[in-house]
């Protein structure tokens, strides 16, 4: 038997869903987070495994732990709303890890839904979101259609640029789906995440064209020189990035790019911001929906324009 047939053969090692929630909550209850908040990302993160994306599941621990460690990710925020209208609420996350942050969105997004047949949940200076379907699914459950972005730094480069000017920010949308469960998309604005991009470096595989640019501009196949990603259909994934950058960040007055770009110390840390929507599909809740939006967002803003969080 051959070297490479041996190592085919050789079953993977694997563990049950349920031990590698049990191993990640006890992680992070290690780094200071409460138990009932440890579970909640352990939950996230092993909801993306096994959806068979990977990159976004418990692989992310020792990146959590070491954003915990450097002071970036906060493991006992003080969360509060900052302000909140019929049909929105402002969330202060205080660098909570995403999960927590966004898991609370969803609640929020969905609770005002009931009330106004639509609910906008922004969430300001929080980390890695993880799965945002995880968020939307839950939502949909509860019988919502629901929309979540997520804006991150600069990693991605804007169409036609040879350097990173915008996010690989992920937009996910999920509808109820009647016996079948719901409908569920997940994706992220560029060709490929950062995610996948690191673990074709530990594989030390190769990268299909189109996929990243190295540190130079320049395109490669190279998964050990690939830095930044291409965005998905060129100008329409950069822009949807770019958009997603004005809608989160922007209205909340928590800018994440211009500060990267700019380099000042604030940009240089480790940040994201976060909206959840949730739509009651209840007819008799839908006359005054959008109009309750519509206010919502612009409360939003000038709340948001009083005071910076960092």
């Amino acid at each position: 038997m051959s070297r490479t047939q041996s190592h085919a053969d050789r079953a993977a090692p694997t563990a049950s869903a349920d031990a590698l929630r049990r191993f990640a909550t006890e992680v992070f209850a290690r780094t200071g987070m409460p138990e009932a908040d440890a579970a909640v990302v352990a939950d996230v993160l092993v909801w993306a495994n096994l959806r068979g994306v990977d990159t976004h599941g418990v692989a992310r621990i020792p990146r959590y732990v070491d954003l915990i460690a450097a002071g970036d990710m906060n493991p006992r925020p003080a969360i509060a709303i900052r302000t909140e209208t019929p049909a929105s609420v402002l969330i202060d996350a205080d660098r909570a890890a995403g999960p927590i942050a966004m898991t609370r969105a969803t609640a929020e997004a969905t609770r005002k839904a009931r009330d106004s047949g639509i609910g906008l949940a922004l969430v300001r200076a929080t980390t890695h979101t993880a799965a945002l379907g995880y968020y939307t699914l839950a939502a949909a459950r509860e019988g919502m259609a629901a929309i979540a972005l997520a804006a991150s730094w600069p990693n991605m480069a804007y169409h036609g640029a040879r350097a990173a000017g915008v996010s690989t920010s992920p937009i996910s949308i999920a509808v109820p789906g009647g016996k079948q469960g719901p409908v569920v998309l997940d994706m992220g604005t560029g060709v490929v995440s950062m995610g996948r991009l690191n673990q074709a470096k530990k594989t030390g595989e190769a990268i299909p064209a189109g996929w990243a640019l190295d540190k130079d501009g320049k395109p490669t196949t190279d998964s050990q020189a690939a830095q930044i990603p291409l965005p998905m259909a060129g100008p329409k994934g950069s822009g949807l990035a770019l958009m997603i950058e004005c809608i989160t960040s922007l209205v909340v007055s928590n800018a994440l790019l211009a500060e990267s770009l700019e380099g000042t110390p604030e940009g240089r840390r480790h940040r994201q911001n976060g909206l959840v929507i949730a739509i009651h599909l209840g007819r008799e809740n839908q006359r005054h929906a959008l109009r309750e939006l519509s206010h919502g967002i612009a409360e939003a803003g000038v709340l948001g324009r009083q005071g910076k969080v960092h």
